[in-house]
């Protein structure tokens, strides 16, 4: 081989080294370019987060600021309402205290008054027991059942009879002996006739006179049957009323001691007989139901009295 042609030899071959490594260096300034290129791409996506995060607190902040405005609007006007509030409330208590005042006035007037009634009821009924006036005393009686519809009045037993001064005097008080429409009979046992009674006498005949008056109002034909005893075990005295008359339904047991209810809006009444004499003798420790194992026809109502 000649010098030349080594001499070319080295030449091409320097010449595809130096081009190798000028390649070589290209792909690396390729790569770093896009390695530069993906940085830059990165920064603008992060930039551009950063720019929308910072529109959205922007308006964030300018509906919190808002809001804000419309929160004192609000608070200034919950200030405003607390006032007329605090106002409206010191008018009602003042109201409040006028009422109150009214009241205590009232109800010290009515105290007065029922005690000046309750005084002049108890003359009269000693004027009518002194005349034997039967009708006043009925009338008496009606007035004094006023305080006992409710049935919270209470009743002081300060007399000591015999139990049979009450069925006494209820059957002169209602009369249920002359009437001539219907038989009437009345039964005492023997221990009942000598046991002395520890009760509130008026009211206590008042209660079964109550009780006789029922029995006549819903007897137009047949029998009232009055029976007195007493139960020494359970220490009470027992007035029973039996008669033949139209009777009470099962279901109506309770309701007929309700006020004001009327089975029969064909009799005379307000509905309040069976009420007060009930409410009368459980204020004295008594009793007054119907008994619903009776078989008829008629109704038998039974009224305990404690000894």
């Amino acid at each position: 081989m000649s010098t030349f042609s080594i001499i070319l030899l080295v030449l091409v071959f320097g010449m595809g080294i130096a081009l190798y490594f000028q390649m070589k260096a290209g792909r690396k300034q390729s790569a770093d370019q896009a390695q530069l290129l993906q940085d830059y791409q990165r920064r603008v996506d992060e930039q551009q987060k950063l720019l929308d995060d910072y529109r959205a607190l922007e308006k964030n902040f300018d509906s919190v600021g808002e809001g804000y405005e419309q929160a004192l609007l609000a608070f200034d006007e919950m200030g405003e309402e607390t006032q007329k509030l605090k106002q409206s409330n010191e008018s009602l208590e003042q109201r409040c205290a006028t009422l109150q005042t009214q009241c205590d006035e009232m109800q010290e007037f009515a105290n007065k008054s029922g005690e000046i009634i309750s005084q002049t009821l108890t003359e009269m009924e000693r004027i009518a027991i002194a005349g034997n006036d039967v009708k006043l005393m009925a009338l008496i009686g009606k007035i004094g059942d006023i305080e006992h519809i409710k049935g919270d009045a209470s009743i002081a037993r300060t007399d000591n009879i015999l139990v049979s001064q009450v069925s006494d005097e209820a059957i002169r008080i209602s009369g249920v002996d002359k009437v001539s429409y219907l038989k009437f009979a009345v039964e005492i046992a023997p221990d009942a006739a000598a046991t002395m009674l520890s009760t509130n006498l008026s009211k206590a005949v008042r209660a079964l006179t109550h009780l006789l008056d029922n029995a006549l109002k819903f007897t137009t034909d047949g029998s009232v049957t009055l029976r007195v005893a007493v139960d020494m075990m359970k220490m009470v005295a027992i007035y029973t009323v039996e008669d033949t008359g139209a009777g009470v339904e099962p279901a109506e047991a309770e309701h007929i001691f309700e006020p004001y209810v009327k089975l029969n809006q064909f009799f005379d009444g307000n509905g309040i007989g069976l009420t007060v004499a009930r409410n009368m003798a459980r204020s004295m420790g008594g009793d007054v139901v119907l008994d619903q194992s009776f078989e008829g026809p008629g109704s038998r109502f039974v009224l305990t009295l404690p000894i």
